[in-house]
């Protein structure tokens, strides 16, 4: 083997990424398969990804690309494929059906050209990793599907209308998507009994934590609350990502209506904004941020005081919020207002850069609110731990590692012939 192929296993490898979410967005998932096809791209290999309209977390399409149903475009040594597919701007079982198999539909009757050596899809969206099954079966290579969310769960339990009746047709073509899969990737242990339900051997789960995809805060603290205008006395409670019905974020309104010597800031997007707005009413306290761009959004995060996550109490074992990554590389103290046995909680007590609430419940948010303004130190203490987590977890070079790690295991030889 020479040193360029020891140093590049990838190396000419031509490698398909599917996923429904790629840059432009810059949160959720999106981020995540971007850096991974560029990683890639970057160690020599041929890198293609297929991939829909930027429309997260807004639920719109964005500007640039309303006009166009297809697109090929060149992204950090990447080619983008995009396609056009239906985007609901408010979440049923009926409409995300929609949006799903119009994905579906697009993505298999016009695939990016040539044949790949391996297929790598991001889960969610359901629609992506059927496609990354099917394209994986028809050229006869390698699939490995990284399991982000897990869908039928999400219908079950996030509260989206009719949920109930698309768990079960969720949960199917979830099943579908990993049954033949080479490898299957989790971002987190608590995923691994739901995967293996769903028919996977556990022994060919491999677990691929997300990374930390954003830069630590560089501004002056006071200087960007002063640019905020938030008052340097009054304690800031901060919710950044998407507001969504699996988020529970009314809780987060009700405590700002308990509380009027407290701040809430809700900074993001999401088919929940205008209800959320509509609840919050005239109350004072309360902001909503547009998404912060990528130079000032950590500076944002740590400008507040305290960092919120929450989710529904019925939210247990099926998504760990990507939000966590960048909350702790912030350095500010997470309040996490969850279901104590999910695997949010299990990431925030491993961190020990915050402290866990019962979900759904404002008194107990306002309690742990109230506590950390009254003890900076004890809070300035707590948040400190987030960067320690992430330099020793959460780097972007040990979780692109980790996924070089999985692919190399899948690609068993030079042919590219799946592992069984």
């Amino acid at each position: 083997m020479s040193d360029a192929e020891r140093h590049r296993p990838f190396l000419n490898r031509r490698l398909l990424v599917v996923s429904t979410n790629y840059a432009p967005e810059v949160t959720g998932i999106g981020p995540y398969a971007t850096q991974l096809a560029e990683h890639w791209a970057d160690s020599g290999a041929r890198v293609r990804a297929l991939t829909g309209m930027p429309h997260y977390p807004s639920w719109q399409l964005d500007e640039a690309y309303r006009s166009v149903w297809r697109t090929a475009e060149i992204r950090g040594g990447v080619g983008v494929h995009r396609r056009r597919h239906y985007v609901p701007p408010r979440q049923t079982a009926l409409k995300r059906a929609a949006f799903e198999a119009s994905i579906l539909a697009t993505g298999l009757f016009a695939p990016p050209p040539g044949r790949p050596d391996a297929v790598i899809a991001q889960m969610p969206s359901l629609a992506g990793g059927v496609i990354g099954a099917r394209l994986a079966r028809r050229h006869r290579v390698p699939y490995v599907p990284v399991v982000q969310d897990l869908m039928g769960a999400a219908a079950a339990q996030s509260g989206i209308r009719g949920g109930g009746r698309a768990a079960a047709v969720a949960a199917a073509a979830e099943r579908y998507a990993l049954s033949g899969a080479a490898l299957v990737g989790v971002i987190h242990e608590s995923f691994v009994p739901g995967v293996t339900a769903l028919g996977v051997d556990p022994g060919r789960i491999r677990l691929v934590p997300n990374w930390t995809h954003v830069q630590g805060p560089t501004a002056d603290r006071a200087a960007t609350r002063a640019r905020l205008g938030w008052d340097p006395a009054t304690p800031v409670l901060l919710h950044s990502g998407n507001m969504g019905l699996k988020q529970g974020l009314e809780v987060l309104i009700d405590t700002a209506r308990l509380a009027p010597d407290v701040r809430v800031v809700l900074m993001g997007d999401g088919n929940q904004r205008d209800a959320l707005r509509a609840r919050a009413g005239q109350l004072p306290n309360v902001d909503f941020l547009e998404p912060a761009g990528a130079a000032e959004f950590t500076d944002v995060l740590a400008a507040a005081d305290v960092l919120a996550v929450t989710q529904r109490a019925s939210v247990l074992d099926m998504s760990v919020p990507s939000k966590l990554t960048s909350y702790f590389v912030s350095g500010r103290p997470v309040i996490a207002s969850v279901a104590d046995e999910g695997g949010t909680a299990d990431e925030v007590r491993r961190s020990g850069a915050g402290v866990l609430v019962a979900p759904e419940d404002p008194a107990a948010l306002l309690a742990a609110v109230r506590k950390l303004a009254a003890d900076p130190a004890a809070a300035d203490a707590l948040g400190a731990e987030g960067p320690r987590y992430v330099a020793r977890h959460l780097s972007r070079e040990a979780g692109l590692a980790r996924f070089d790690d999985l692919l190399a295991e899948a690609l068993q030889d030079g042919q590219g012939s799946p592992r069984r």
